[in-house]
């Protein structure tokens, strides 16, 4: 046990001062006053009081707003994809999830950039547009723009859970089903969609998550004309200078990312339950 002890000592100093450390200074520039400098600081509230300010809080309901229309459509598009990947033998399965990770070993600025001369007025789209003697269409700096920007970002986030809650589930229940006189549709509802619903949970929590604090998509995609709760944050602390109130939102991201993953781990501990009951 010492031996161990030892071993992990490095990464417990290094955990302290690339994770504790600076999130102690983002709690303690979220409840003081006095510029990014430690000095004749003044405790106080009025950081979290000014995210009630209208401005702020229209920021919030289009991040929320954003966010639930992309989850709305990964988790359609998302389970589709899932469900059919399962229908392959295992090897395929293990290729067609490899696929749909690839373009996560991109970078999401590259990714962007990509969309960005697929959409812009002289991009591909309104190229092939022009070939058919269509109007070019005005693509850049729309919601359209950013929820494509968002969705292409987070799609497979809500494919893999999914994919392995099927993948988990027991071929004799299916056919249990059918013997029983079920149908298809009977099958999938009382089957498939309830035993996945842990990872239709955990795809939609990491998802939702993603899409509200990301701001490379909103401010490329989106022109600047899209301030997200991420482009914010950036904004405060780079742009504006304002550390203490930068720091006030981060919280509430972080509160609210933890919470998320407190439900994630809710129901894969259910999920364990209930896979060891049976």
């Amino acid at each position: 046990m010492k031996h161990y002890t030892k071993l992990i000592r490095p990464y417990i100093i290094w955990s302290i001062i690339i994770i504790i450390v600076p999130l102690l200074l983002i709690v303690l520039y979220s409840v003081t006053t006095g510029g990014n400098e430690l000095v004749n600081i003044r405790f106080t509230m009025e950081n979290f009081k000014k995210i009630g300010e209208p401005i702020y809080l229209d920021v919030m309901k289009k991040s929320f707003t954003l966010g639930l229309i992309s989850v709305a459509i990964c988790l359609v598009l998302g389970y589709i994809l899932a469900y059919f990947i399962t229908r392959f033998k295992d090897s395929t399965q293990d290729l067609l999830i490899l696929l749909v990770t690839i373009p996560m070993w991109i970078n999401t600025l590259l990714r962007t950039y990509a969309w960005i001369s697929l959409l812009s007025d002289n991009g591909l789209i309104n190229s092939f547009l022009g070939l058919f003697g269509m109007d070019a269409r005005s693509f850049m700096y729309t919601d359209f723009a950013v929820l494509i920007g968002l969705i292409s970002d987070i799609l497979p986030f809500m494919v893999i859970p999914i994919h392995t809650s099927i993948r988990k589930i027991d071929p004799s229940l299916i056919e249990a089903s059918h013997d029983l006189g079920a149908n298809r549709i009977q099958t999938f509802v009382n089957v498939i969609l309830k035993m996945s619903i842990p990872g239709v949970i955990n795809g939609i929590m990491m998802t939702f998550l993603l899409s509200i604090s990301t701001f490379v998509i909103p401010k490329l995609l989106g022109g600047g004309q899209y301030t997200l709760i991420g482009n914010l944050i950036e904004n405060q602390f780079i742009s504006v200078g304002d550390w203490n109130f930068g720091s006030a939102i981060s919280i509430i991201l972080t509160l609210i990312i933890l919470l998320g993953l407190t439900l994630m781990k809710r129901f894969d501990k259910e999920d364990k339950e209930e896979q060891s009951a049976g």
